[in-house]
């Protein structure tokens, strides 16, 4: 005969649900500090700006955003990532500036160099800049996932799209690639 009462029930239910659920909490933890071990990058040595990053990320704007190496920069007064081919002057004007957002600041410097600085919030990660940079500069203006904005999905919609597989996972201690000096100092620094 079956003596169990009504409170050894409940309280018997009670303990395995709590069981579970600490089980579960376990999981959680075990496999978010799995997924966390390795993020989405960017590789740009194989990206071919196909502008698919600034269309494709789940989120409203993009993760992904324009890095400048400056110790690769040439600071030059004709700069083929700020400027649009065939330009007919060389001011700041809209209507010269290859950037549709108008994210990268010229600052004159002296005669005739000027500095370029990227404005993450207006960079929408096109990659318009690093493809004229690249076609006719030394490659200072490049592409890279932001970990501060990005979700670190475990499909990325940006690398499922990406035409030269230039998204890989790399180690969440060393999440960036970059290129020149900073690429130097930043695993010097790990």
């Amino acid at each position: 005969m079956n003596d169990k009462t009504r409170r050894d029930f409940l309280k018997s239910s009670v303990t395995t649900a709590t069981t579970l659920a600490l089980g579960g909490m376990a999981g959680f933890v075990v496999g978010k500090s799995g997924k966390g071990d390795l993020v989405w990058q960017l590789d740009p040595n194989i990206c071919i700006q196909c502008e698919k990053c600034a269309t494709n990320c789940v989120l409203p704007e993009s993760a992904v955003k324009c890095v400048h190496s400056y110790s690769m920069c040439g600071y030059c007064d004709l700069c083929s990532g700020y400027l649009e081919p065939g330009a007919k002057s060389r001011d700041t004007g809209a209507e010269n500036q290859l950037c549709p957002t108008g994210a990268i600041k010229r600052t004159f410097i002296e005669d005739p160099y000027f500095e370029y600085q990227i404005d993450e919030k207006l960079c929408i990660g096109c990659g318009k800049c690093v493809k004229g940079c690249g076609a006719f500069g030394n490659g200072s203006l490049y592409l890279q996932v932001k970990h501060d904005r990005c979700l670190n999905c475990n499909e990325c919609s940006i690398a499922r799209s990406c035409p030269s597989n230039a998204y890989r996972r790399v180690p969440a201690e060393t999440p960036y690639i970059l290129r020149g000096e900073e690429a130097d100092r930043y695993v010097a620094q790990i």
